[in-house]
């Protein structure tokens, strides 16, 4: 598990970035694989994922997590619900204790919130629709409507494939550039004639930050190039492999924020 700093400096919440050591899952989900959409063994899956809600102080049914689809729906995390009877989002957001919201990914970019003086939290998966739609403004707005404040929430942007190793074809290239003219710093010339090499990473982090957090973090880890650490789908397609692994980030308020006394 990976931890951002200005995250851990906040005792009262439990976060983590989970990476693929420790589990049970074999072969290509060697060994914390956490996606139930993925060919691995439903029940090695749910124990990986109690291993990762033991890690937060809680219990195996308070992990929830979202049907992912690249968009920008945020659900609201208010009560608990089972894997198989997941919303279809990509954000979740929460100001329940006993909650545990997570994402999963496998390349594309977590992110996680915080503002523990509101006791609200918040966590988004981002691939390049989802980032370049606003899924993460989609969560800082939905944290807003439970009370948070942004100049008392802070954000670490997790582990993804780095840009180094990004390519992309020219159609991602002009739907950033033509978004904003700007968005061009974030893309370099590939090997391939007409597509390029896009710092996903570097742009959700751009992104997050112009959103006046109190703090942005980035967790820069290449889940690509970082085999023994991460699962990654592009490493998978490119080796032709079947399938791959997802890891889990995850965030949650300590069971003691609504302790009075």
């Amino acid at each position: 598990m990976i931890e951002a700093k200005n995250l851990s400096r906040i005792p009262e919440i439990r976060h983590g970035f989970f990476t693929r050591v420790g589990g049970f899952s074999k072969g290509i989900y060697q060994a914390l694989n956490c996606g139930f959409g993925s060919g691995d063994d439903a029940d090695l899956v749910a124990r990986n994922r109690e291993i990762v809600t033991t890690s937060l102080g809680l219990v195996p049914h308070e992990l929830v997590t979202v049907h992912q689809c690249h968009g920008t729906d945020v659900a609201v995390a208010r009560e608990h619900w089972r894997w198989d009877e997941e919303p279809k989002a990509d954000g979740l957001v929460s100001d329940r204790p006993h909650i545990a919201i997570a994402v999963a990914t496998a390349d594309c970019v977590p992110v996680l919130f915080a503002d523990w003086k509101h006791q609200v939290v918040g966590a988004a998966h981002a691939g390049w629709r989802g980032a370049l739609a606003g899924i993460t403004d989609a969560v800082l707005a939905e944290m807003e409507k439970l009370g948070a404040r942004r100049d008392t929430t802070f954000a670490a942007v997790g582990p993804a494939i780095s840009g180094a190793v990004y390519e992309v074809g020219p159609e991602v290239r002009s739907a950033f550039v033509e978004a904003e003219a700007g968005n061009e710093r974030f893309f370099r010339p590939s090997q391939r004639e007409g597509h390029a090499m896009f710092d996903l990473p570097g742009y959700v982090v751009g992104r997050v930050r112009a959103g006046g957090l109190a703090s942005v973090e980035h967790v820069d880890r290449c889940t690509y190039g970082e085999e023994e650490y991460f699962f990654s789908y592009r490493r998978a397609t490119h080796r032709g492999e079947p399938d791959y692994g997802r890891q889990l980030s995850a965030i949650t308020l300590g069971p003691e924020v609504f302790i009075e006394g």
